[in-house]
């Protein structure tokens, strides 16, 4: 089992990869029609058709979580595992950090988080499908970190 402690860490960072290539090639490619709405801010009402992706993206990770306790908890259960817990990560800072869907957090000076918030903000200043920037999410260009640090007392 000392395998399932590496896996889950290297899922987890591997899903930063998945990210960005799904963000930038799907989400503002085939699937642009249920992304467009985050972007423009079309929708009515607490939800966006974006929120979809929520399902999406939750029903593999639930498969591959089922699958693997069916399977007595083997590789599968803690690959589910890791891309869950991006899975979190990502609706925390995202959903409730960047896009205060729930205000906390709202006063931080922490120059990673306000890193994140930037790189987020210049990514939403295009409204269209193309010609967009930092499709990532957690690991953000280091120019925006250090705008950042330079502020630090």
């Amino acid at each position: 089992m000392i395998y399932a402690a590496l896996l889950v860490p290297v899922v987890f960072v591997l899903m930063e990869g998945a990210t960005w290539l799904i963000h930038k090639y799907v989400m503002h490619g085939f699937l642009w029609g249920l992304h467009r709405d985050h972007h423009d801010h079309s929708s009515e009402g607490p939800l966006e058709r974006n929120d979809l992706f929520f399902v999406i993206f939750a029903t593999p990770a639930i498969a591959l979580l089922y699958n693997g306790t069916v399977r007595h908890f083997d590789y599968v259960f803690f690959i589910g595992l890791g891309v869950s817990l991006y899975g979190m990560a990502y609706f925390f800072v995202h959903d409730i950090f960047i896009h205060q869907r729930a205000k906390l957090l709202t006063n931080t000076r922490n120059p990673y988080l306000l890193a994140i918030r930037r790189a987020h903000k210049q990514h939403h200043k295009h409204f269209g499908k193309e010609g967009g920037e930092c499709f990532g999410f957690l690991w953000v260009p280091v120019k925006y970190f250090r705008q950042f640090m330079k502020q630090q007392p």
